[in-house]
């Protein structure tokens, strides 16, 4: 019997969450059209907004992406003006990334996508906020556990 047992699909928070996540970036595209960058592009520019001048590394560690994925996008940065990279002095295999005050000033622009998602989102503040540490809550776990599993694993070799 077809889908027996299995939950509709909009029950399950797996896909509410992926099909929220595609309605965000649907909501910040033409902003970002108009900004010149892309969504991934943009993720980088906030967390050296958070922290310049973090390596290649340490910027797909926080953005929970391997290094091979967040180079494309800081390169792309890099060409358009709004991020230089460099060598680190002390280790020449690590890259690191800074604003230019062009890459600021269009992080500043950026403000307006939170403003525009809460806005369209209907919540207020506290709605908003409490959401996304409940967000927050679950993938932490999520990744505890999943860090509690690799630990439990018995080493080969």
């Amino acid at each position: 019997m077809p889908g027996a047992g299995a939950f509709p699909l909009d029950s399950q928070l797996c896909f509410s969450l992926y099909a929220a996540s595609i309605a965000i970036n649907r909501t910040y595209k033409p902003m970002l059209d108009a900004m010149g960058i892309t969504y991934p592009q943009y993720l980088v520019l906030t967390v050296l907004g958070e922290e310049d001048g973090m390596t290649i590394g340490a910027i797909a560690d926080r953005l929970c992406l391997e290094s091979s994925t967040v180079t494309p996008p800081v390169k792309r940065l890099e060409q358009a003006g709004l991020v230089e990279r460099r060598r680190s002095k002390l280790d020449e295999r690590q890259v690191h990334a800074w604003l230019t005050d062009a890459g600021r000033a269009l992080l500043v622009e950026s403000n307006c996508l939170g403003e525009t998602l809460m806005q369209r989102s209907r919540m207020t503040l506290e709605q908003f906020q409490g959401l996304n540490q409940q967000i927050n809550t679950l993938r932490s776990a999520l990744d505890d556990s999943l860090d509690d599993r690799k630990a439990a694993r018995p080493h080969v070799g």
